[in-house]
Parts: C-alpha cells; structure tokens; sequence
C-alpha cells in the first residue's frame, strides 16, 4: 500500500482542453504525478507506450483515428499485453460502450461531467491504493 510513488499517467483525448483538465483533476486528487504523457487519440498512445510505460492510462472512448476501445483492445491483444491499468473517460450514456470497455480490461470509468474526487476514487481502484 504505498501510495507515496510517484505516478506516470498518460492521458488520451483529442481535445488538449479535455487533456488538461484531465490533467488538473489528477493533480487535484493529492496523487503524487510526476509525468504526464499526453496522446491525441490511441493510434498516438500505442506508438508512445512503445517506449514509455505509465503506470495509469486515463482515455477518452470517443476520438477520431483510433478511440478508447480500439487502443484498449489493441493493448491486450498485443504479444506481450501491455499491463497498463486503464480508466475511460466518457460522455457516453451508453451502457454499451462502458460494458464493452469493461470486458475489454478497463478497470473503470469516469463520466464527463467529473470531480477530482471522482477521478480519485476510480484512480485509486485501478491501481489498488489506499
């Protein structure tokens, strides 16, 4: 339960706003960030995450190129999965997408609109702290 390391998280989202909230949230849950990696859409995250591994991955499902569920699917359908907890970050209402992303490996959610309190809570279930 040390909770005191210092995290990498990679944040994947085609808006930079939507990046840097994200961003801000994460800051403003009290986690000790000491990288953040940002990516535009999940074609972007799989050619960082060839030569970076964050400890989270915080993705939007909806982004042009390649979205949340692809990249999702794509990490574990890899030779060697990248074992990367990932969190979606949706607008989605749809029950269908947060159950595919489930099955998938995602190891929560965080609705728009979010709290940092929100974002705490899903954080720390996927990475199994405090």
């Amino acid at each position: 339960m040390n909770h005191m390391k210092s995290l990498s998280v990679m944040i994947v989202d085609d808006s930079s706003v939507m990046r840097k909230i994200v961003e801000r949230s994460v800051r403003q849950t009290g986690l000790s960030v000491d990288k953040v990696i940002e990516a535009e859409n999940g074609a972007a995250a799989l050619t960082i995450l060839n030569t970076q591994q964050p400890d989270l991955i915080l993705s939007d499902i909806n982004m042009p190129t390649m979205d949340g569920l692809e990249l999702l699917r794509q990490l574990h359908a890899a030779a060697a999965p990248v074992k990367v907890p990932m969190v979606m970050i949706t607008t989605e209402g749809s029950e269908a997408k947060v159950q595919e992303a489930i099955s998938l490996g995602a190891r929560g959610f965080i609705r728009k609109p979010f709290t940092p309190q929100e974002v705490k809570e899903q954080i720390a279930r996927a990475l199994q702290i405090w």
